[in-house]
């Protein structure tokens, strides 16, 4: 059952009109509830326009009646700009939406993620670059992002849906419960059962042709770079690129062939000075120094500080938080699922996830095809660490 600042959020979210006044309302507020309760000379003082203000006023929710059945359905969440839980690359992004729809993990969205981005006609070389970068990334640990549209976007989506272990992220310019194009519907739920969907629109929002450009932004923000596989020279793609660009991302482009239509836009990125990528390892590459700012910002969202420094040497991880000592003393050199690690150590899935991300990206952890282990070199024990740290 959705809880009154959930609720409150929604309003604010079906208001519409422009962003920046919104986020502002809320950031002076520090709650939903709080922003609604301040009433219209607090909105007026935020920037909120009068079309805004009058819904806010309007107490009829038969509007909310839609968005209160979806956030009843498990795995359906709105997170908002106020809240811990909101995606810190996106925090940073270009025009951050004012809160999120999601229907899956949430916690995909503060994983390691690549856009992969292209043609809506691709040809079968596109197609087949797109599957196969999705694959090499996928089964690194990296989420595959992109927008579910046809062509490259969802040849992306499916190789990594085929990838053991591989996850993605479907960001819509329509409800999430909206299928678009309609064949995509089965390729629609087992994102949001494998991955997630994200959309700033309420359920139930239409395909509406200016959505689809204003989506581009949030792909942009919530990923770490954008790789255009092809593009024609006018093309959404580009609009993605450009974004990422400007939200201080990388951006990557496979060159193809002078005769070919679709290669121009990725061509014209080059000569902009986007990377030139033959293959997943040059993406990964160039993303190690973004994964580490995410992975401070990760901390600071969990609450945790940095980790101590090995002991002796020795490869013995510093003092841990005591959860974070729980889940090492339960990994061991073999890979193990999360399930196991679950029954371990008595943490949830999410939590485990979160903090599972930490350790990755920190190097004390290593990820394959969804199964978790300590990465060689590094003392199997608690014994062992308590030695070494009295040495």
């Amino acid at each position: 059952m959705p809880n009154e600042d959930t609720i409150a959020l929604a309003r604010l979210v079906l208001a519409g009109g422009p962003l920046m006044p919104r986020r502002r309302l809320l950031e002076a507020h520090g709650t939903p509830s709080a922003a609604l309760a301040a009433g219209p000379a607090a909105w007026r003082e935020a920037g909120l326009a009068t079309p805004q203000a009058d819904a806010l006023r309007n107490r009829d929710d038969s509007a909310l009646v839609g968005v209160r059945a979806w956030l009843q359905v498990p795995r359906h969440h709105l997170i908002g700009w106020h809240d811990a839980d909101y995606p810190a690359p996106l925090r940073r992004g270009p025009s951050p939406p004012l809160a999120l729809f999601i229907e899956g993990d949430p916690g995909l969205l503060w994983r390691p993620a690549v856009a992969i981005v292209g043609s809506r006609s691709p040809t079968p070389g596109g197609r087949d670059n797109a599957q196969r970068f999705a694959r090499a990334l996928a089964s690194t640990g990296i989420v595959v992002a992109s927008g579910m549209a046809r062509g490259i976007d969802a040849a992306a989506h499916e190789a990594t849906l085929a990838t053991n272990g591989g996850a993605t992220i479907a960001v819509v310019g329509t409800g999430t419960d909206v299928a678009y194009p309609p064949h995509h519907a089965s390729l629609r739920d087992r994102i949001a059962e494998r991955g997630a969907l994200v959309s700033e629109h309420a359920p139930g929002t239409p395909a509406l042709r200016s959505h689809f450009p204003a989506r581009n932004r949030i792909l942009a923000g919530l990923t770490l770079g954008t790789l255009v596989v092809e593009a024609a020279e006018r093309s959404g793609a580009l609009i993605t690129a450009r974004q990422a660009a400007d939200a201080g991302r990388e951006v990557f482009a496979v060159p193809g062939s002078i005769h070919n239509p679709m290669a121009r836009g990725c061509h014209r990125l080059i000569r902009d000075g986007a990377a030139l990528v033959e293959c997943a390892e040059d993406v990964i590459g160039a993303l190690a120094p973004l994964a580490a700012d995410l992975a401070n910002a990760l901390r600071e969202r969990l609450g945790e500080t940095e980790w101590g420094p090995p002991a002796d040497g020795l490869g013995v991880p510093g003092k841990l938080a005591p959860d974070y000592q729980t889940l090492w003393d339960a990994l061991a050199h073999d890979p193990t699922g999360m399930d196991q690690l679950v029954s371990r150590t008595g943490l949830t899935a999410a939590e485990l996830s979160s903090m599972l991300l930490v350790m990755e990206l920190d190097g004390l952890v290593t990820a394959e095809h969804g199964r978790y282990q300590r990465k060689t070199g590094f003392f199997t024990s608690t014994a062992s660490t308590t030695q070494a740290e009295g040495q």
